[in-house]
């Protein structure tokens, strides 16, 4: 009875109570992490939590809505998502040209910034793209010109922010589902090479980008002489030590750390729960993971398997770069840490995201409890059938013969 009532269930229980954790770690870290920021900003010391409160509402919302929604019918507003999105990428080009390198991403006063949505959209649209053109994908006029253009038009108005983490997760998100649509191998890898010798030169064009790639070299010689930014998180990291100072006892986010509320949190989680509790926080990202890929695998076409195996990549594609560049393993790049950070846009699309994984697992599981009544409805028949006859054959027989 336990069992037939949790295949009932109309959501995946796992993924649901890790998203739930995630959530509320975030919470917590977010308020601790955000008092002295917020007054730094002339608002009240709890400002950025309240905010956050209000995203995270927002965003469950979302993923209720998004979860309730069969991910076929996004087909219907492919076109208008695709070009609204590049609409908003541009708006953020014209809103602050001739800013410079010191651009911000955001519009709206930095209510939403367009390349977070960019990057779930590019999922979407592109997966439905590929699975639609899958006979024709390693045609060169059918398949290879059209996705370049797609990916290279995004990844221009991406890069021109500039953003170059948020552009570079965008051709990784395209690679990855050019794979999974059964794309060339070998074209994969000319893809890999290419943008390995185009990229780094392109990184030097801008400031920031020069700047941190050279301080990144020189910090892996020396991490006394790497940027302020990794210095101050590796100093929080190592004074967390094992077992953290405690919740809300950290110093280095009063002292200095950039952005503890946002991109450098997990220095904050690491020096307030200590390495333990950073390696729970990874831990719980390596589970979620884990979820989508397994909805993915299990996902009743390939269209929801592509999304779903798009959207958790992505995931955890953000949230590897964060943590890594926290211990000094990559250079700066600017990633929100997913469901954690401070921070609305990427608070509403991570978790929209996470609601359109949980439709794909819905519908899986849905389709697979119709098959299986299915099947106990025609194994119910064929007994009664057999009863039947066995029935007819016994009121066929003559009294006394055997």
């Amino acid at each position: 009875m336990g069992k037939s009532r949790s295949h009932r269930l109309p959501f995946d229980v796992p993924l649901l109570l890790i998203v739930v954790v995630l959530v509320v770690f975030g919470l917590l870290m977010v308020y601790s992490a955000s008092w002295d920021f917020s007054i730094l900003m002339g608002e009240e010391p709890t400002y950025l939590f309240g905010r956050q409160i209000l995203w995270v509402l927002l965003g469950l919302v979302a993923a209720i809505a998004a979860s309730l929604i069969d991910y076929h019918h996004y087909q219907k507003i492919l076109v208008p998502l695709g070009l609204g999105t590049l609409a908003l990428l541009f708006a953020v080009l014209v809103v602050n040209h001739g800013a410079g390198d010191e651009a911000t991403r955001n519009l709206l006063g930095g209510s939403i910034q367009p390349s977070e949505m960019a990057k779930a959209v590019i999922v979407i649209y592109l997966s439905f793209w590929l699975y639609r053109r899958k006979e024709t994908l390693n045609n060169m006029q059918l398949g290879y010109i059209p996705l370049v253009i797609i990916l290279g038009v995004t990844f221009a108005m991406i890069f021109l922010q500039p953003d170059l983490s948020a552009a570079v997760t965008i051709l990784m998100l395209g690679v990855i589902l050019f794979f999974l649509a059964g794309g060339d191998w070998k074209v994969i890898l000319l893809v890999f090479v290419l943008a390995l010798l185009v990229g780094v030169p392109l990184m030097y064009l801008y400031p920031t980008g020069r700047e941190r790639l050279s301080s990144y070299l020189t910090g892996l010689n020396n991490p006394l002489q790497s940027s302020y930014h990794i210095q101050r998180t590796l100093e929080a990291v190592v004074k967390g030590g094992w077992f953290g100072v405690g919740i809300g006892q950290a110093d280095t986010k009063f002292t200095g750390l950039p952005l503890a509320p946002t991109d450098s949190i997990f220095a904050v989680v690491a020096e307030e729960t200590g390495i333990l509790g950073g390696l729970f926080l990874a831990g719980m990202f390596v589970l979620l993971i884990w979820r989508g890929l397994v909805i993915a695998k299990n996902a009743s076409d390939q269209l929801g398997s592509m999304i779903a195996f798009g959207l958790t990549s992505w995931i955890g594609i953000e949230a590897l770069m964060n943590m890594a560049v926290i211990v000094g393993l990559l250079p700066f790049t600017g990633n929100a840490l997913p469901l954690i950070s401070a921070g609305g846009s990427s608070m509403l699309v991570t978790l929209t995201s996470l609601g359109i994984v949980m439709n794909i697992s819905r519908v899986s599981m849905t389709q697979k409890s119709e098959e299986r009544s299915a099947h106990s409805a025609v194994v119910d028949l064929r007994r009664r059938d057999g009863r039947g006859s066995v029935s007819r054959r016994n009121r066929s027989r003559r009294p006394g013969t055997r």
